[in-house]
């Protein structure tokens, strides 16, 4: 497992340990959650298992779109 050095302002440094703290994780813990978070490829698991779910009377795209007036007519440049 690798290591890292990172140097921090007294400031920063007080919310990352009370930041680890509030999660009931060690400090160096939260930090590799935030590195994985941050380079993750992947949706999320509560984002993933929002595809579909909303009902069906959520309008569809022509629906949405036939609200919507013409597009003024653009002057030339």
């Amino acid at each position: 497992m690798g290591q890292v050095t990172i140097y921090l302002d007294k400031e920063i440094e007080n919310k990352l340990k009370t930041a680890a703290k509030s999660s009931k994780i060690s400090v160096s813990k939260w930090v590799a959650n935030v590195i994985k978070e941050k380079i993750s490829t992947e949706w999320p698991a509560d984002v993933v298992e929002l595809a579909g779910s909303w009902n069906e009377d959520f309008p569809t795209l022509e629906e949405i779109r036939s609200t919507v007036g013409d597009d003024t007519q653009r002057e030339p440049l």
